[in-house]
């Protein structure tokens, strides 16, 4: 029985350091309590097209995803089939062609870009923020919008900007789902690097309330009233904590790429414990686990479900994972701000993605590397 638990436990490794134990939660964990929960589990995950291809699931085979490979994960807030969808994270995870080390890296959401026309929405193309795309290609009719086709516009705008040819696979993340992974799990411990106060919430983790003041036809809702904080240090938190420490932007001295940092970091730490003996070896916390799961996220694998990628990503893990930083800064035009712009230097990073030479890219440009990686 030990000898069968540590054959089949990397299978889990594999998948909680590419997806932050979300997509790998899933069917890693479930390949540790045999094939018929395999099924079960792997069958809760919602399988759409989110990149334009085919629907159809793969046929039972070993897997043939081999070479370099480009995974989009976006996270959204839930939201009804009548409100626009907004990407609120955009996280590209590039495998190299030996498949046995992760690349992740984050898109600022207020990046100025230009975003292609999409016919199926009738949007003729134009420039904005990259965390509009998604609205922008979700609209079908009657008032209503479907996130996964709004994906397809943010992937095809995450291609343009990145010369990244096609995603090998993607993945919307439900915010709501995540808080409760976390909670299946235990909490997450963590370490803080700088001190956050949160816009959103407050120290018990009840939402801080609102004031709404309107002038020259504009409206306002602050929040007002005592704040949840994050300090310096190792802590373990909570699925609430979690995400909104991931979440927070507001007051820190490099806004959106100091939350950027952060989540990177939560994923890794995220992956590292869901390879601990207290969730593996323990049935109730990971039925919980992949039950959560489930609910988190819905995938496109371009005809590959959870397992065949499980398997093609054996050799990952989290301590090989590299969080990458994309040099950037706030567009100023006429005193108000009007987005994001990347340094130059990020095409070249783009590159080398593309081309899978980023080893030789990050030797000669360290400071992309996060410090924690």
């Amino acid at each position: 029985m030990a000898k069968s638990s540590k054959r089949r436990a990397p299978m889990w490794a594999r998948l909680c350091a590419i997806f932050g134990c979300i997509l790998m939660v899933l069917s890693g964990g479930a390949l540790v309590t045999g094939q018929v929960v395999l099924a079960r589990y792997a069958g809760a995950v919602e399988n759409k097209s989110l990149l334009g291809g085919n629907d159809a699931a793969a046929a039972d085979k070993v897997s043939d995803i081999k070479g370099a490979q480009n995974i989009l994960l976006v996270g959204i807030d839930p939201r009804t089939d009548t409100q626009t969808p907004l990407s609120d994270s955009i996280i590209v995870v590039h495998v190299p062609q030996s498949m046995d080390q992760a690349y992740i890296f984050s898109v600022p959401r207020d990046l100025l870009v230009d975003i292609p026309s999409f016919d199926k929405t009738g949007f003729r193309g134009g420039r904005s923020k990259i965390n509009a795309a998604m609205g922008y290609g979700s609209a079908i009719g009657n008032g209503k919008h479907d996130a996964a086709q709004g994906f397809e516009l943010l992937a095809k705008t995450v291609q343009q900007l990145t010369g990244i040819d096609g995603f090998d696979a993607g993945a919307i993340i439900n915010f709501g789902g995540f808080k409760k992974i976390v909670d299946a799990m235990g909490g997450v411990t963590m370490r803080i690097d700088q001190n956050v106060k949160s816009e959103h919430l407050q120290p018990n983790g009840k939402p801080r309330p609102r004031l709404s003041r309107c002038a020259d036809n504009t409206c306002e809702h602050p929040y007002y009233g005592p704040q949840a904080e994050y300090k310096v240090g190792t802590y373990h938190l909570q699925g609430w904590q979690a995400l909104d420490y991931v979440r927070q932007r507001y007051g820190l001295p490099k806004s959106d790429y100091d939350r950027q940092r952060h989540q990177q970091q939560f994923i890794k730490a995220m992956a590292s414990q869901a390879l601990g003996k207290d969730v593996i070896t323990n049935p109730v916390k990971l039925d919980k686990v992949l039950k959560a799961a489930g609910d988190a996220l819905v995938f496109d694998g371009n005809g590959h479900d959870v397992v065949d990628w499980g398997f093609a990503l054996k050799n990952v893990r989290a301590n090989n994972m590299t969080t990458i930083k994309l040099p950037g800064g706030g567009i100023i035009e006429n005193g108000k701000y009007q987005g994001e712009a990347l340094d130059e230097s990020a095409g070249e990073f783009f590159k080398a993605v593309s081309q899978d030479r980023l080893p030789k890219f990050l030797f000669d440009h360290p400071e992309y590397v996060n410090k924690e990686s």
